[in-house]
């Protein structure tokens, strides 16, 4: 996998980017069954930016936070998805419950999140602030969501 990175490696290359004038950006996610709103928000967030970043939550943090039976599709396989897509420069992953130490280690300059946001309410913008970075909304209006396709699946097996 070409674009996949430890954090640590990853940061010695943000640092090159940025050491030539490049913006770097950050998103991150689940991404459990990749939708339309995953596509409209990585292309928002990449419009943005000269390089993309995004870090996926690996399958003990995805379970953590959305409950037994997930994630539907393993981290590798979730990786190897979005590596395909042109959108995204570099991949990265963690375990944590937030996402705030991956960004003190790799010091984007904007965090990219979904309209499920607002920039008041996204809970790494202190982080952020601290960084010299800023958060930025991105994405159409969040009416796609991986549960709902969940629900929707689980329902027409019934």
């Amino acid at each position: 996998m070409g674009k996949v990175y430890r954090r640590e490696k990853l940061s010695e290359i943000v640092k090159k980017l940025k050491k030539q004038g490049k913006t770097v950006g950050f998103a991150n996610g689940c991404f459990d069954i990749l939708h339309v709103g995953h596509i409209r928000c990585l292309r928002d967030a990449k419009s943005n930016c000269d390089f993309l970043i995004v870090a996926l939550n690996t399958d003990e943090s995805v379970k953590r936070l959305k409950g037994e039976g997930r994630p539907l599709t393993p981290l590798n396989e979730r990786l190897e998805i979005l590596e395909a897509i042109e959108y995204i420069d570099y991949l990265t992953y963690f375990d944590e419950n937030t996402v705030e130490k991956t960004l003190k280690i790799l010091q984007p300059d904007i965090q990219f999140k979904g309209t499920d946001y607002t920039v008041e309410t996204v809970p790494e913008r202190r982080v952020m602030e601290e960084l010299g970075g800023k958060v930025m909304i991105v994405g159409d209006p969040k009416d796609h969501s991986t549960t709902e396709i969940v629900e929707k699946l689980n329902n027409e097996k019934r």
